[in-house]
C-alpha cells in the first residue's frame, strides 16, 4: 500500500563529523542563511570568509567531540529514532520523513523522496517549539522553495510553533519531576539566544521590548514572538512542576557576534544566583527537543564549570525529549490535530 499522506519533520542540523573540515561546511551553510545573519549580503560573505570560517570551525571541534556518540550526532540520532517510532505508530498509510535544515538528510533529497510518492496532504512540522524567523521560519521557507517546482502540489498543512501545546509541555516536564523533588535551590528555563533586532524586525504590533512585561500580554505569543512563546513555555512547566515563581528564572543562551541579544544570559544569571547562595541549580532548555551541542557542552558542560567556580555546588541538566516515547505521542496527537 502507498502512503497517500507524508509528514516532515525539520530540526536545525549537526555538522557530519566533528572535525574542522565538516564544520566549515555547515557553518558556512547555517551561518551563509539570510533569516540567521540578517545582515547585508555583502557583510555577512566577508564575514564568513574572512572572520567565522578561518576561525570557528577549529575552536567548535572539540566542543562536538565531546558529545560525539557512537551514533553520530545527537541531535540527528534522537531525531532518527522519534521518527521510526512516529511511523510505527502512524501505520501504512503515512510517509514519515526527518531533513536537516542544515547539513544531512538534507532537505532537498528528502522532499525529493516525498515526491515521488505523490502524495495528497503533507504535514509540515518543524521540530522548535517556540517560533523564530530564524529556525521555523527559515525550515518553512527553504520547504515552500523547494515545493514550488513540484508539478502537483498536495494539501500542504503547516504547524508553525508547538510551545503551548499540553502535551509537549506533559513530555518535557516529565524529565525534570523527580530531578526537581530531589531539593534543587532554584530551577532556571534556559532558551536560545537571538538578536533582539530579529525580535523587533518580527513585531507589527510595537509591543516588543517596550516593557519588562510586555511578553506577558495574553496576545504576544499568539502573535508568534519568539520572547513571549519562551515565556509561556517556561510558566506552563513551572506550574506542571509546582515550582513557584520566585524560584525560576527565564535566561537566554548561544550568543554570536557583537549585537545586542535577549538578556539575561545563561552565563549572567549563573553569576547572579550564585551571588545570592545558589548552590543547587537544575536547568531546562525547552527550546531543544534533542540534546546537543547546546544542552550537552554549554550547559552541562560549561555552565556546571562556571557555576562551580562561582561556588555552586551542583548544576543538573535535564535530559532534552530526545527519543522518549511520551514524545512520539505527543508528536503523533500534535499532527492528528493538525491533520485529523
Amino acid at each position: 500500500m502507498t502512503a497517500s499522506n507524508g509528514l516532515l519533520l525539520i530540526n536545525l542540523g549537526s555538522p557530519e563529523a566533528p572535525t574542522t573540515p565538516a564544520l566549515r561546511r555547515y557553518l558556512g551553510e547555517f551561518l551563509s542563511d539570510p533569516r540567521v545573519m540578517d545582515i547585508p549580503p555583502l557583510t555577512r560573505s566577508l564575514l564568513l570568509r574572512l572572520v567565522i570560517l578561518p576561525r570557528r570551525p577549529q575552536k567548535v571541534a572539540p566542543k562536538y567531540q565531546s558529545i560525539w556518540t557512537e551514533a553520530g550526532s545527537p541531535l540527528v540520532a534522537y531525531g532518527q529514532e522519534i521518527q521510526k517510532k512516529i511511523s510505527q505508530s502512524l501505520g501504512v498509510d503515512w510517509q514519515v520523513e526527518l531533513a536537516m535544515r542544515y547539513g544531512h538528510p538534507s532537505l532537498i533529497e528528502t522532499l525529493e523522496r516525498l515526491k515521488k510518492s505523490s502524495l495528497k496532504r503533507l504535514v509540515v512540522l518543524p521540530l522548535f517549539p517556540q517560533y523564530a524567523s530564524a529556525t521555523s521560519g527559515s525550515a518553512i521557507e527553504a520547504v515552500m522553495e523547494q515545493l514550488g517546482s513540484w508539478p502537483t502540489l498536495p494539501d500542504l498543512l503547516i504547524k508553525r510553533s508547538f510551545h503551548d501545546h499540553p502535551a509537549f509541555l506533559d513530555a518535557f516536564a516529565n524529565r525534570g519531576r523527580v530531578l526537581w523533588q530531589e531539593g534543587f535551590d532554584h530551577l532556571v528555563f534556559s532558551f536560545h539566544g537571538l538578536p533582539e533586532h530579529q525580535i523587533l524586525k518580527s513585531d507589527a504590533s510595537g509591543h516588543c521590548l517596550q516593557s519588562p512585561e510586555c511578553c506577558a500580554i495574553p496576545e504576544a505569543a499568539g502573535r508568534g514572538c519568539y520572547r513571549a512563546q519562551c515565556f509561556a513555555t517556561a510558566r506552563e512547566l513551572a506550574h506542571r512542576l509546582e515550582v513557584p515563581m520566585e524560584q525560576y528564572s527565564v535566561v537566554f543562551q548561544s550568543r554570536l557576534g557583537r549585537a545586542k541579544w535577549l538578556e539575561p544570559s545563561l552565563n549572567q544569571e549563573l553569576e547572579r544566583l550564585s551571588g545570592q547562595g545558589i548552590k543547587r541549580l537544575l536547568v531546562y532548555s525547552p527550546s531543544f527537543v534533542a540534546d546537543c551541542l547546546e544542552t550537552l557542552e554549554e550547559i552541562a558542560q560549561e555552565g556546571a564549570k562556571q557555576f562551580k567556580a562561582l561556588g555552586g555546588e551542583r548544576l543538573q541538566l535535564v535530559p532534552s525529549l530526545n527519543d522518549g516515547a511520551d514524545w512520539a505521542e505527543a508528536l503523533v496527537q500534535i499532527l492528528r490535530e493538525l491533520a485529523p
